[in-house]
């Protein structure tokens, strides 16, 4: 089979592997889409461990089951998830299944750029999600990132009525902005270095929307009725969008940090003026549960969140170069969905 080998973000190479050989309670699925995610281009993160089959946001079709295997058959049209908790741990038991050890080993056989992977038993268990009739495979390499969205924002304890800031409009921040409006939340406000992404958000349910060095808590708070926002959702590591959201936050509100910072960067914080008498939440949120993607594939399903808005590029396998160019450089694109049967 094919697999696009990243080894870093100018140099993705196709080559070919045998196709992943299964066993008991596994699964092989044939991956018609892969969305590429904004952390798959962080090279940071990876380079030390290239080369890489990277790809977590799939959708496809069962091909083959093991022995034992009784939830799914093949011919099922499915979305998969790639870190999957123990459900029976310390963390798990305690509501934090995302911090769980097991969940951070777990993952496909080879990665979503390929056109087969293998599911291990513990992710056949308890992360494979059949898609209904009216869900599409595209729709569906939304179930991931949605579902790691849902938690955000439960997280962050959001409730009907109050004012969002998104800081960052790439794919995680509009999805950000798209759920908040569709929980009900109040003024919405997008904050971006990018016009092409500021006009997406506001399409996507931004109620206004600022160029980053524009907004100020002063511009803020003429928009939202004299205060400053209730929560505040960091989509983006850089450390200037980590100041203006503590700036940008009211008291009694909560700043959602749900993008990592380069390696190595540490920030100051004054006790006093931020949290003391001001009562500000700092909190993060890492990936999502089995059960958000349950909610985020239902989510889908209604139409409660118009994410086929977002995809601006179907390639093939052999163009996943291109793709994670499109996706690093974060011009004129959002979503970019490979398409491994192309």
């Amino acid at each position: 089979m094919r697999v696009a080998v990243w080894y870093n973000n100018q140099d993705v190479r196709v080559e070919e592997r045998p196709v992943p050989r299964i066993g008991p309670g596994e699964m092989l699925v044939r991956i018609v889409a892969s969305g590429i995610c904004g952390s798959d281009v962080m090279e940071w993160y990876r380079l030390d461990r290239a080369p890489l089959v990277l790809g977590h946001e799939i959708a496809g079709e069962v091909v083959e089951i093991g022995e034992g295997v009784k939830a799914s058959k093949v011919g099922d049209r499915v979305a998969v998830a790639h870190h999957v908790p123990c459900n029976t741990c310390h963390y798990c038991l305690s509501g934090n299944p995302t911090v769980c050890d097991t969940l951070r080993r777990t993952n496909f056989d080879p990665g979503g750029f390929a056109e087969y992977v293998r599911l291990p038993p513990i992710n056949v268990n308890r992360g494979v999600f059949t898609l209904p009739d009216d869900v599409s495979y595209e729709e569906a390499t939304f179930v991931e990132p949605l579902a790691c969205v849902l938690r955000g924002q439960r997280r962050a304890h959001l409730q009907p009525g109050q004012s969002v800031l998104v800081i960052g409009s790439g794919i995680s921040g509009l999805l950000h902005v798209q759920l908040a409006h569709a929980l009900g939340a109040g003024l919405i406000t997008a904050v971006d270095v990018n016009d092409y992404r500021l006009a997406a958000a506001k399409k996507l349910g931004a109620d206004t929307v600022f160029q980053a060095a524009e907004l100020s808590p002063e511009k803020l708070r003429d928009v939202n009725g004299g205060y400053l926002s209730d929560l505040v959702i960091v989509c983006t590591g850089a450390v200037s969008a980590v100041k203006q959201a503590l700036a940008s936050v009211e008291r009694g509100g909560t700043v959602l940090f749900f993008a990592p910072t380069g390696p190595g960067v540490t920030f100051p914080l004054s006790i006093n003026d931020v949290f003391w008498r001001n009562d500000v939440s700092l909190t993060t949120s890492y990936a999502g549960s089995p059960a958000d993607y349950t909610a985020a594939l239902k989510l889908i399903q209604a139409r409660r969140l118009p994410v086929t808005e977002m995809i601006t590029h179907h390639l093939s396998l052999a163009e996943t170069g291109l793709g994670f160019g499109l996706v690093a450089g974060a011009g004129e694109s959002l979503k970019v969905i490979i398409e491994p049967q192309r």
